[in-house]
């Protein structure tokens, strides 16, 4: 597996184990919220069309679990370079054509909400191209972003809160 990506069933397996280290995932649990694909591709039409002229992004939950959230997202313009701080950010491609630069030093970083900060650039970091099914994992603290070099960039995914360090 090369440094972030994998094939789908490496994917979901890391996802599952990722979420079975979550508060409240161990022992007995409610059943899994599931999503087909056929909802997923309605649930994107959907969110483009709601879209208006020159919007560059679009986020949309899909499944809920307490806190945790599966979530479209639609990105027809690069977005600002950013950190999540407390959360790493798991994610599949579902449809498009991207990139991701991740890694390296965030420049001009501010806090623009709770949980984000957002910079100018990322100096360094790793730049790979993204299709549909690629998987990738950014660790909580690494600088990322993403560009997109169709007419979309579709991600399902979801941000994994990463325990305090003691």
């Amino acid at each position: 597996m090369r440094s972030g990506f994998g094939s789908v069933a490496a994917g979901r397996a890391a996802l599952a184990l990722m979420l079975a280290a979550l508060p409240g995932w161990a022992g007995a649990a409610p059943a899994a919220g599931v999503a087909s694909e056929a909802d997923l591709q309605a649930q994107i039409a959907t969110m483009e069309r709601g879209m208006k002229p020159g919007q560059g992004f679009a986020w949309q939950p899909v499944l809920r679990a307490g806190e945790t959230v599966a979530a479209l997202e639609i990105w027809k313009a690069p977005g600002k370079p950013a950190v999540h701080p407390d959360e790493a950010e798991y994610a599949r491609v579902v449809a498009g054509a991207g990139e991701i630069l991740s890694g390296g030093t965030l420049v001009d970083a501010a806090t623009t909400k709770p949980g984000l900060v957002e910079g100018s650039r990322i100096e360094g970091g790793t730049r790979r191209a993204l299709k549909p099914g690629d998987v990738f994992l950014v660790p909580a603290g690494a600088p990322h972003w993403f560009g997109v070099t169709g007419g979309r960039l579709v991600l399902l995914g979801t941000k994994i809160p990463v325990a305090a360090a003691h």
